[in-house]
């Protein structure tokens, strides 16, 4: 069990830093980000393989709002991995240019943007969701109480400006333009700085992980107050 876990982590870090590396199309050019976004698509597979008990007990057990949240995301997840795995292979000049697709264009390039903008926040929730193993995995590490409860105000106040920061590169960055398919073209500056572009989406991300992270806590105090109250 310990194996398969480090896997899945494993597996969970490797496509979170390919999902960064896609969205930076401008900077690494054509082939690569289709070699990337090859091996992205390998890793999610292997994930939905080492993550199968989930989808044979959807139907099974309670659903407590912590899990109808995780599942919400877990399928919307999915939705757009799919729609990016098919608009890639419809797209692709380099890595699948041998396989027969000849049409189908111009609906494979709405879902890559569409795949694209939803998949990266989207991931970014799902990593939210377990951001409570990468916490306590570090409350491991922290033997004194009044140490770990500093840190954890330092934490918070940390994830808030980190969200609000997030939230102004969502508008600053015109993300709803593409959520919402406003626009069939993607607007890309070849001169921007890699590390303002990076910090940018890397703050995106925290603010996503951030929202979902206490929302996951809420559910579950809403979930245990339930229980207690039956």
């Amino acid at each position: 069990m310990k194996r398969k876990a480090a896997i899945k982590w494993t597996l969970d870090v490797l496509m979170t830093v390919a999902l960064l590396f896609l969205m930076g199309y401008q900077f690494w050019g054509e082939t690569v980000h289709e070699w990337i976004g090859a091996g992205m698509f390998i890793f999610f597979i292997a994930h939905q393989i080492l993550n199968g008990k989930w989808y044979r007990n959807l139907l099974r057990g309670k659903y407590t709002a912590f899990r109808i949240l995780q599942t919400i995301i877990n399928i919307l997840t999915l939705a757009s991995m799919l729609a990016l795995m098919y608009s890639g292979i419809v797209l692709s000049r380099h890595v699948f240019s041998f396989l027969p697709f000849r049409g189908g264009l111009a609906l494979a390039r709405r879902l890559h943007i569409l795949g694209s903008y939803w998949g990266f926040l989207l991931m970014s929730l799902h990593l939210g969701l377990h951001w409570s193993m990468v916490l306590g995995r570090l409350r491991i590490k922290m033997r004194s109480a009044k140490t770990m409860k500093v840190r954890s105000g330092i934490s918070l106040a940390a994830g808030i400006l980190i969200a609000g920061y997030g939230i102004s590169v969502l508008i600053r960055r015109d993300f709803l333009t593409y959520l919402l398919l406003r626009s069939e073209f993607v607007f890309l500056d070849y001169n921007e700085p890699i590390v303002l572009f990076y910090l940018d989406y890397l703050a995106l991300m925290g603010t996503c992980i951030f929202l979902v992270h206490y929302l996951s806590r809420l559910c579950r105090r809403i979930s245990s107050r339930r229980g207690d109250a039956e």
